[in-house]
C-alpha cells in the first residue's frame, strides 16, 4: 500500500499562512516585528535585535532570558558537566551574543489562526499568531540555497477580536465574521503579492489584526545542545517562555506559561500540593483535561520550561522527570495510580464520558500532552511546532523547507472545523485527541497518511487478547499492509511501518 502525502492536500487553507512571498511581502509593511512592537515605526528600516532588546518594552524579556541562561548554566556545573559557547564544551550553549546583536533580527516565518482557542476568552474569538524566525542579517549569496536561520522563534500572540475590532463602516466585527473571512482567504490568489494584497484587504482576515490586539509574547530558543558522545546520546534543550503585554506599563512582563506545571513548587508546599491534587482530580477538571480544554491555575504554574530533544514513545516520556505520578506510595508522588483509578470511577459513576482518559497511562499522556514542554516534544521538528518557511532564500518555495511539524498539519482539520461551526453561528466542539494521533471529525482526509494509519503515524501495538490492550490507545492501529513497530524495549508505543516479511 503506498503511503499517501497528505501535506499536498494543502491541510493549513484557511487557517494559516505560510507563502513564503506573501509573507516577505507582509514582514516588509506592517507585519514586521519592528511595526507591530512600534506602529510609529517606518517599515523601511527592518527592527534589529540591538535595538529590539532595547526597547523599555522588552528590558523584563531580556533580562528574564538572561536569567534562565544563568540558571541553565548553574544547574550544568552543578552535574560537573563543561558548558559554554564553542565545540569544547560537553552542552554547547547558545552565543547570546547573537540573539542582542544588530546583526540579527526575526523575520516574519507564518501567520496562524488560532479561534479554536476561544474557549480561553470567548469575547476574543480566540487568537491569532505572528510567528517570527531568528536570522542573522546578510545579504544573500549567489548560488546559496538557504538564509543564514538560526534556532529561536518569537510569536505575537494577539486577540483574534480586540475591543474595538470594527470594519470599514465602523461596525463591530463578530467572530462569524471573522471566521469568514479566514476560510474565504482559501480562494485567494495563490502566492506572492497579490495573495499578501488580498489577505489585508478590506474583507481580509489580515485587516482587523493590529498591535492594540496584543496579548503575549511566546519564545522558544534552542539553549544548548550535546553531541553524541561515550557518556550521553544527542540532545538539544530549548527554553520556553511566555511573556504578557501590560497596557499600563507598556512592558511584556514575564508571566506562566500555559499548563506548565511547576513540579519543584508543589513539591515544596504539602498544602499545595494537596490543594493541586484535588483540583486535578475532580471530575469536571478531569473532564476538561480529557477534551484537551484544561485551564490549570497559575498558582500551580512555572514561568520557564526545558523541552528536551529527542525523546522516547513511552506512554509517560515526560511525568517521569516532573514525578506526579508513582506506583511506590511513599509520598514521593502528587497524584498516585490508585488516585487517578478511583478518579476515573468516580467521573464514570457521575455521567462524565471521557473519550481519550480510560487508563492511567491515558491520564499520564494526557497531563503530558497539555504542557507547553510535553507538546514540543511531540511529534516536534527538533523542539519547534512551526519553524515557518523561509523566505531568505535565493529560490524561496514551500518545497524547500518543511513549514510546520507533523503535529501541527494533523491539526488543521480540527481547527478548520471549528472555524467553520464559528461562522455558521453553531455551537463549536473545541475537543482535541492527543497530539500524537489528531481527531478525525468524520473527516477521511488524514485517513491512511502519517498523520493517522500511514506509513510513519505514531501507533499503539495491539496484543492478541483484547484485554491486553490499554483502552486510551486501542485505536491508534495501522492501514492494511502496515504494522505497528514498537520504539525502545519497555514501550508499545511506536511507528506504523512496511510489515516485514
Amino acid at each position: 500500500m503506498a503511503p499517501r502525502i497528505a501535506q499536498s492536500a494543502a491541510l493549513e487553507r484557511g487557517v494559516a499562512i505560510i507563502d513564503p512571498l506573501a509573507l516577505r511581502e507582509l514582514d516588509g509593511g506592517r507585519f514586521g516585528l519592528g511595526r507591530m512592537i512600534e506602529p510609529a515605526r517606518s517599515a523601511d528600516v527592518p527592527l534589529t535585535n540591538g535595538d529590539l532588546f532595547a526597547l523599555p518594552s522588552m528590558a523584563p524579556v531580556h533580562k528574564a532570558i538572561d536569567d534562565e541562561f544563568d540558571r541553565y548554566i548553574a544547574r550544568h556545573k552543578v552535574a560537573n558537566e563543561t558548558i559554554g559557547v564553542g565545540t569544547s564544551f560537553d552542552f554547547q550553549l547558545f552565543d547570546r551574543a547573537v540573539l542582542y546583536s544588530k546583526e540579527s533580527r526575526f523575520v516574519l516565518a507564518g501567520i496562524v489562526n488560532r479561534m479554536d482557542r476561544a474557549y480561553v476568552l470567548p469575547e476574543s474569538c480566540g487568537e491569532v499568531r505572528l510567528i517570527y524566525r531568528l536570522t542573522r542579517i546578510k545579504p544573500m549569496q549567489a548560488g546559496e540555497a538557504t538564509s543564514p536561520r538560526l534556532p529561536m522563534t518569537l510569536n505575537i500572540v494577539l486577540k483574534a477580536k480586540g475591543d474595538h475590532t470594527v470594519d470599514g463602516s465602523g461596525v463591530a466585527l463578530t467572530c462569524s465574521e471573522l471566521a469568514r473571512r479566514w476560510l474565504a482567504a482559501d480562494e485567494s490568489p495563490p502566492s506572492g503579492v497579490e495573495l499578501a494584497a488580498r489577505l489585508n484587504s478590506n474583507d481580509g482576515p489580515l485587516d482587523s489584526i493590529t498591535p492594540e490586539n496584543i496579548d503575549r509574547i511566546e519564545t522558544n530558543l534552542q539553549i544548548a545542545h550535546a553531541p553524541k558522545s561515550a557518556a550521553r546520546d544527542f540532545r538539544t534543550d530549548y527554553l520556553l517562555k511566555v511573556f504578557h503585554y501590560n497596557a499600563q506599563s507598556r512592558r511584556f512582563e514575564e508571566a506562566p506559561l500555559e499548563n506548565q506545571i511547576d513540579r519543584d513548587k508543589i513539591f515544596a508546599d504539602a498544602g499545595l500540593k494537596r490543594e493541586f491534587r484535588a483540583w486535578l482530580l475532580d471530575p469536571k477538571n478531569l473532564a476538561d483535561l480529557d477534551r484537551g480544554t484544561i485551564l490549570i491555575p497559575e498558582k500551580f504554574l512555572a514561568t520557564g520550561a526545558i523541552a528536551a530533544t529527542p525523546v522516547g514513545f513511552a506512554p509517560s516520556n515526560l511525568q517521569a522527570e516532573f514525578g506526579l505520578i508513582q506506583a511506590d506510595g511513599y509520598g514521593n508522588e502528587v497524584v498516585g495510580e490508585g488516585e487517578v483509578v478511583a478518579a476515573l470511577r468516580k467521573a464514570a459513576a457521575g455521567g462524565v464520558a471521557l473519550e481519550n482518559i480510560r487508563s492511567v497511562a491515558g491520564f499520564e499522556r494526557r497531563l503530558n500532552d497539555m504542557t507547553c514542554s510535553g507538546c514540543h516534544q511531540t511529534r516536534g521538528i527538533g523542539g519547534f511546532h512551526f519553524p515557518g518557511v523561509d523566505w531568505m532564500a535565493e529560490k524561496p518555495s514551500n518545497s524547500t523547507v518543511v513549514p510546520a511539524s507533523p503535529h501541527f498539519f494533523g491539526d488543521q482539520i480540527r481547527r478548520r472545523d471549528i472555524l467553520t461551526a464559528l461562522r455558521d453561528g453553531a455551537l463549536p466542539d473545541y475537543s482535541r485527541g492527543f497530539s500524537n494521533r489528531p481527531q478525525l471529525r468524520g473527516s477521511t482526509e488524514l485517513a491512511g497518511t502519517e498523520y493517522d494509519d500511514g506509513w510513519g503515524a505514531h501507533c499503539y501495538q495491539q496484543k492478541p487478547k483484547r484485554a491486553d490492550n490499554d483502552a486510551s490507545f486501542r485505536s491508534w492501529t495501522c492501514a492494511e499492509g502496515l504494522a505497528c513497530q514498537p520504539v525502545g524495549n519497555a514501550s508499545r508505543m511506536g511507528m506504523c511501518f512496511v510489515k516485514s516479511r
